[in-house]
C-alpha cells in the first residue's frame, strides 16, 4: 500500500525531470526552469514526507533508529545537493553542465528509489499493518 503510494510518487517526480530536460534540449530554457521548479519542489516534498512522517513513525514502531532510514536521510542529502546544483546550472545558462549533472542525480536517485521500493517500502508497510491508509491521508494532507 504505502510502498504503491510512494512508488507513484517517485514516477511522478522522474516524469517531471525528464519533462524539464526535453524543454532545455528544445531550448525552451524558460519551460524548462519552469519544469525544473517542478520537480525540484516535487522531490523536496517527498523526501519531507518520508523524513518528517514515514520513517519517523516507522522508527518508533521498530526500534530501528540507525538502519536504512539512516542511510536514506543521508541520500536524500546529496540529492538535495545536486538538485541546487542543476538550479545553479539553469539559472547560469550551463545547459551541458545541467545535463551531466542531470545525469548523474538520475542515476542516484534510480539506485535510491529502487533501495526504497525493493526493501524499505516492504518493511514499512509490514510494520504499519492495517495503519497504512491512514499514513497515505497523512502525507497526502501534507501541504507542499
Amino acid at each position: 500500500m504505502i510502498l504503491e503510494f510512494m512508488r507513484d510518487d517517485h514516477r511522478a517526480c522522474d516524469h517531471l525531470y525528464t519533462e524539464a530536460e526535453n524543454a532545455l534540449a528544445a531550448k525552451k530554457t524558460e519551460s524548462a526552469k519552469e519544469l525544473f521548479e517542478a520537480f525540484s519542489s516535487a522531490t523536496n516534498h517527498h523526501f519531507d514526507m518520508e523524513e518528517k512522517e514515514l520513517f519517523i513513525t516507522f522508527e518508533k514502531r521498530t526500534g530501528m533508529i540507525g538502519g536504512p532510514t539512516q542511510m536514506m536521510r543521508y541520500e536524500h542529502q546529496q540529492l538535495r545537493s545536486l538538485l541546487e546544483s542543476l538550479r545553479l546550472a539553469l539559472e547560469e545558462n550551463r545547459p551541458t553542465d545541467f545535463f551531466g549533472i542531470g545525469e548523474s542525480m538520475m542515476i542516484m536517485l534510480q539506485q535510491h528509489n529502487m533501495k526504497e521500493e525493493q526493501m524499505l517500502y516492504p518493511m514499512i508497510d509490514r510494520t504499519f499493518g492495517g495503519d497504512a491508509e491512514l499514513m497515505i491521508q497523512t502525507l497526502k494532507d501534507m501541504p507542499l
